[in-house]
């Protein structure tokens, strides 16, 4: 993966003082360790005249794998062959970026204690990267870096020179060249466009990632003509995140037009009304009463048997106590988001050895779920159809058989206090059924019976004298064989 950037000089204004720009002496070959390989800066030429800095980033393809332990991006669980072959050792991208902003972070910060006047004064700058992923093509490239004050040349890459029919790749040989910008602008705008034209990123985005974003967009990005694109790609479509930075955006927009600063434009809601309590979302409350259970269980190694995108399992993942988490779904695509959630290509090994994401099936027996503490059916029974649920039972209380099983379902009869639910309607496109709290007890007391288990019963949520809570929680306990057999004697006799 390679960057030059070069510009030229004159005998009052030479050509060399890119070197204090970017705070890296001209004369050395210097290397620096990133998260995934190694960063080398070298000058293949330095003089008054002309300067060239480049930037090599060697990635560690080995590392890359192991640090995503085939959960992150290129490394997918439905991707198994992309962990080990694919364009991240050789094309532009997050990886790059990231390499900038480690290396050359005074540089793009504009401070330059040796020669302060230096970062405020444009310099022409040519930049030249030789494999620039462009998902959009050599159009999109254009509208991304012209309106920067860039002239951009946008040579696509062919798949084979000896085979021109087969046409060009989505790559780019990109040439950017200006006279009005500064260093640290032109560094701000690499940061974010090479990996919203790759529309990729080899790391979780967070929240943290929208102050980056404004950070490095500050003077440009609000009044981009792309900027939709940019904020939404760079963040990964995560909708509430894109949704976040574009409102932050449209307020120094708004201040940049009145002349003023965004704390006088965002000052409609006082201090009085961010205080104010607001209610705990049903699906807090539920994963704190299955939390709350499993550790009066006495449970360390815990399923969570259709654990979708990872709620429960990041929640188990924050105490100690639980020491094994098994997080298991029929989706990949679930599993996939659930592994971004957890950042298990960003986890330390010791944290790392806790949790393990699987796929399967709960209609099957499953010889990996055996000899766990406890297993967790949060939401889950409700989305199979009604003929199903005996495999499902046969599979986790029979053949699994944790000590402590867990199992949470919507309370049908509390779906008239939702006001925003009609009538007869379920509380999900795709639940099969829902049911009143004497099925469900009396579907918890049957499976109990044929599989030596004692029931108990928890109100999840607000327990409405009339219609009870909305969500039923089942608590089902192992109990040994002697009991049962004492059970079963007195009632016979």
């Amino acid at each position: 993966m390679f960057l030059t950037i070069s510009t030229t000089g004159v005998p009052e204004r030479p050509a060399t003082d890119l070197g204090f720009l970017l705070h890296k002496h001209p004369g050395k070959a210097q290397a620096f360790s990133t998260s995934y390989g190694t960063a080398h800066v070298l000058y293949p030429e330095a003089d008054a005249e002309r300067c060239t800095a480049a930037l090599l980033l060697e990635v560690d393809a080995v590392a890359l794998v192991r640090r995503g332990r085939g959960k992150g991006r290129g490394g997918a669980p439905d991707a198994a062959l992309a962990q080990y072959v694919n364009d991240r050792p050789y094309a532009a991208s997050s990886l790059l970026a990231v390499a900038l902003s480690a290396v050359f972070s005074s540089a793009m910060r504009g401070v330059c204690k040796a020669r302060p006047e230096l970062p405020g004064r444009p310099l022409p700058l040519r930049i030249e990267i030789p494999a620039l992923p462009a998902r959009g093509g050599p159009a999109l490239v254009g509208r991304l870096f012209e309106p920067l004050g860039w002239t951009v040349t946008a040579e696509p890459v062919p798949l084979d020179t000896e085979f021109p029919q087969w046409g060009d790749s989505r790559y780019v040989r990109l040439v950017l060249e200006a006279e009005t910008l500064t260093l640290a602008e032109a560094l701000r705008h690499l940061y974010v466009l090479l990996p919203v034209l790759d529309d990729a990123k080899h790391y979780w985005v967070a929240s943290d990632e929208v102050d980056k974003l404004l950070r490095a967009g500050e003077g440009w990005l609000s009044g981009h003509p792309e900027q939709k694109l940019i904020t939404s790609r760079y963040l990964t479509r995560r909708w509430s995140l894109t949704r976040e930075a574009l409102e932050r955006l449209e307020l120094v927009r708004l201040a940049e037009a009145d002349d003023s600063e965004v704390e006088e434009i965002d000052n409609a809601v006082g201090e009085e009304t961010e205080s104010e309590e607001k209610p705990t979302p049903l699906a807090v409350q539920r994963r704190d009463a299955i939390v709350a259970a499993l550790r009066v269980s006495g449970a360390t190694r815990v399923l969570d048997l259709g654990c979708g995108q990872g709620q429960l399992v990041q929640e188990l993942l924050r105490n100690p106590a639980f020491t094994e988490i098994v997080g298991l779904d029929v989706s990949m695509r679930a599993l996939t988001i659930a592994s971004r959630r957890l950042k298990l290509d960003r986890m330390g090994e010791r944290q790392a050895a806790r949790v393990k994401l699987l796929q399967g099936s709960l209609s099957y027996t499953d010889k990996r779920l055996k000899g766990y503490d406890a297993a967790v059916l949060s939401e889950v029974v409700e989305h199979l159809d009604l003929p199903r649920l005996p495999a499902l039972e046969y599979a986790v209380f029979g053949a699994a058989r944790p000590r402590t099983v867990l199992v949470t379902t919507p309370n049908v009869e509390y779906n008239v206090r939702w006001e925003s639910l009609p009538a007869g309607h379920v509380r999900h496109g795709d639940h099969r059924f829902e049911w009143t709290r004497a099925e469900f007890r009396a579907w918890a007391a049957e499976v109990a019976e044929r599989h030596g288990y004692d029931v108990e019963f928890v109100p999840v949520g607000p327990d409405d004298p009339e219609v009870g809570p909305p969500t039923q929680m089942a608590v089902f306990v192992t109990v040994d064989k002697k009991t049962v057999d004492k059970k079963k004697e007195a009632e016979a006799a």
